[in-house]
Order: structure tokens, then sequence, then C-alpha cells
């Protein structure tokens, strides 16, 4: 039995909602159960589901009609929503790597005016989470779900100053503060 081409790869179907969440439909997939008169075939989508501020879920639906899958997938992916520290609002704070089964995802924060350098389902992730400047790549499969599993991984990995300061008990100022101090030190040498 051939398998069919995948829908959605390129590009993706993008849709705007009343409360400004963008949906990215990443999937379709074409399953069939064998019974006794036949087969009956299903669809699995794939969504990801983001407010270009910051936060971003994924979900996963399955059903008869297409339609109904990418329905059952976008609830799925609003319940799912993670917050995802952005610096300057345009990219991440940090180098970041994720993992799930196979696959394996890095993640890294880029220049100002690099753009979304990413592919396929991963691409997806960072159009939705409003993320402009990136570098991503995707090790270890193809599987555009354990892709974006993998990229929620990193992405949860990632964490502001701010976060990091409060967890170590200090100030942020204090973070980069002997930076400064060794480099006016060394002016002074």
């Amino acid at each position: 039995m051939a398998r069919e081409p995948r829908e959605g790869g390129r590009g993706g179907r993008e849709r705007e909602q009343g409360d400004e969440l963008v949906d990215k439909l990443v999937t379709i997939n074409r399953v069939a159960k064998v019974v006794k008169g036949g087969r009956r075939f299903a669809f699995a989508a794939l969504v990801v589901v983001g407010d270009q501020k910051g936060r971003v879920g994924y979900g996963a639906g399955k059903a008869r009609e297409v339609p109904e899958a990418i329905r059952k997938a976008t609830e799925r992916a609003r319940r799912n929503m993670i917050r995802v520290p952005m610096k300057e609002g345009r990219t991440l704070h940090h180098d970041a790597v994720g993992r799930f089964g196979a696959g394996e995802v890095v993640v890294r924060a880029a220049e100002a005016g690099t753009g979304i350098i990413a592919g396929g389902p991963i691409r997806a992730v960072f159009e939705s989470l409003g993320v402009s400047d990136v570098v991503a790549k995707s090790l270890g499969t193809r599987n555009p779900h354990n892709m974006i599993k993998a990229a929620f991984d990193a992405l949860e990995r990632a964490s502001s100053p701010r976060q990091v300061a409060a967890r170590r008990g200090k100030k942020t100022f204090e973070l980069f503060g002997r930076r400064e101090q060794s480099e006016t030190e060394a002016a002074n040498v």
C-alpha cells in the first residue's frame, strides 16, 4: 500500500482567532483501521497555537472528518499552552537542547535580522510564538510529532535572567555585575 503525501508540510494552514491566537496546521495524516467490511479511514491533525507574544501550545486531534480533527487538535493546543521568556521580544535568552524519543532539537538565539532558520514543524512553533530571530536544527527524527515535542522540551528549559536570579536568590544586576567590574579593572591596569 502506497503512502499518501502529507498535507500542510510547507507553510501549512494559518488562521487568526478572536482572542488573537494564531493556529498553524502542521500536518494531517490519513490513518486506516481494518474492519470486517474493509477499511475505516480517519484523519489525525497536528496543530500549533500561539499568541505571537511569548505563549505557544501544540495539540493532536483525530476524527473521521478533517475539520473535526483540526478542531480537536486546536482545543488541545489551547489547553496546553506554555509561556516562553523572550529577549527584546524577538529571540530567546540562550541556547537550549530539547529531547523527545529519538528526536533532538537544538535551538539557538540569533542576532537581529537573522529571521527564523528552522525546518518544517519547528518553524510553525516559532512563528506562533512570535520569535523573529532564531536558529533551530532537528536531529534524529523527521516525525513531526516528536520534533514538536522536542522543541517544546527545549522551550520549557529556556529561562530569563530574572528567573535565574530569583532561583539563585540574587538580583538581576548581580548576575551581570562581575563582567562589568572585570572590564573596568582590566582597563585600569
